[in-house]
């Protein structure tokens, strides 16, 4: 009976380590997962204050120098007696 007794205690430390190195490669896997998604939020706000600055830029250079609009050229039908 002593044997069984061990065996039984043997086989409930295994299965103890083994979820313990479960638990342990959980949790740097979500470790991991955090590090790389606060790593995308800071590069997105970083890219996101670049694209603003650089529109309020060409919102101030257009201002500054507004680009001249393109006269449209108007046909006349009237000057050759056509009527449209």
């Amino acid at each position: 009976m002593a044997d069984g007794n061990q065996t039984i205690m043997q086989k409930a430390e295994a299965r103890f380590v083994d979820k313990q190195k479960k638990t342990a490669e959980r949790n740097k896997a979500t470790a991991e997962y955090m590090s790389e998604a606060r790593a995308r939020e800071i590069k997105t706000a970083r890219l996101r204050e670049l694209r603003l600055a650089k529109e309020e830029a060409d919102r101030v250079t257009e201002a500054l120098n507004p680009t001249p609009k393109k006269k449209r050229v108007v046909k006349k039908a009237a000057a050759t007696g056509v009527k449209t």
